[in-house]
């Protein structure tokens, strides 16, 4: 079969596709045929600087969808043949993959697999974001870095049905600040590397700079009370600024570090004053310490996608063989929505 090696770290041209062995699914596991993966950045950071890489070579990928082609001992809940999505713990960029069978989800009906592809880490991780963890009430304020990405795409629209009564994101561009304005936003931060900001309202479509930072922008978006939740999958110096942008009794949820900057750490500095807290999720973690917790979630999340309560434009797909350009698409921070490799 067909798999894409990370043989040594290093940018896109690192990934090479590779004919290897089909994997066969132990006690416990399940063996997909592949018919799409998706594109995460957490994919990218594995390539790159080894996150959750085991050992060289690798193959990354986290999502699938596709059918079920053998069962290990013990597995019940599914059949061979029978269309699934499955979360991975690595291995997806391949025409087949093995997974754990808590974490393969069958298709709910009318779904397709190109859609399925888009599911496993995204949807469950905004649907937490939202409302296992974050706690989003209605009436209340939300902030979410990368809001034009994956996560950021699904908890615009999925915030906005819970009632938020204001929707903001942070962007790196004025084009993504027009597509997230299109799935739930309300007002949308643009912070380039130049270090200057733009406000893009879905009220007024133009564009204008503003101050450096996003925190002013914030506090005046919401008559100077700050956000009641902010979200945030970036880490280091947008953390703090996520922080300052809190209301009284606010709430942070750190869900990433894009940054690979050095872990958070806060106290009681922080937040004693006005009572804000800090929580955090991921969601290849709670696979493994609760997954029982998280197929209640995914199942939970999979329903808002079938009722039609959020949709995830894919807005790239590559060949198999082409996942390098699927990475330097993203990693070229102009992608919005979703990424998926076509492999079968």
């Amino acid at each position: 079969m067909r798999a894409v090696q990370v043989q040594e770290y290093g940018g896109p041209e690192v990934l090479r596709t590779v004919e290897t062995e089909v994997p066969e699914p132990g006690p416990g596991q399940v063996s997909v045929d592949v018919a799409y993966t998706g594109v995460n950045f957490a994919d990218l950071k594995a390539r790159g600087e080894g996150y959750r890489v085991p050992s060289l070579p690798f193959v990354p990928g986290l999502e699938v969808s596709g059918r079920v082609r053998a069962l290990g001992e013990g597995v019940s809940g599914v059949e061979v043949g029978q269309e699934v999505a499955a979360l991975t713990n690595g291995g997806a960029y391949a025409d087949v993959v093995v997974a754990d069978a808590t974490t393969v989800f069958p298709l709910p009906s009318g779904m397709d697999l190109r859609t399925a592809a888009t599911l496993p880490t995204v949807l469950p991780t905004a649907y937490a974001l939202v409302h296992a963890v974050g706690r989003l009430q209605p009436g209340e304020t939300v902030l979410v870095q990368g809001a034009a990405g994956g996560v950021g795409t699904a908890v615009g629209q999925l915030a906005k049905a819970a009632g938020a009564s204001g929707v903001f994101g942070v962007v790196s561009g004025a084009a993504k600040a027009k597509y997230a304005l299109n799935h739930g936003y309300d007002d949308v931060f643009v912070t380039p590397s130049t270090n200057s900001t733009a406000s893009t309202n879905s009220a007024n479509s133009t564009t204008s700079t503003v101050s450096a930072g996003f925190v002013d922008e914030v506090r005046a978006a919401t008559g100077g009370q700050g956000v009641d939740l902010a979200l945030d999958p970036v880490g280091g110096e947008t953390f703090r600024a996520s922080l300052a942008s809190l209301a009284v009794f606010g709430r942070l949820v750190s869900f990433g570090n894009a940054s690979s900057a050095e872990p958070w750490r806060v106290g009681q500095p922080e937040l004693y004053p006005t009572g804000l807290s800090v929580s955090g999720f991921s969601i290849l973690t709670l696979a493994q310490t609760a997954p029982d917790a998280l197929r209640a979630l995914t199942e939970q999340a999979f329903a808002a996608v079938a009722e039609g309560v959020v949709s995830l434009p894919v807005t790239a797909e590559f060949p198999l063989e082409e996942a390098s350009e699927a990475h330097r698409l993203m990693g070229g921070r102009t992608s919005t929505g979703k990424l998926l490799l076509r492999v079968a």
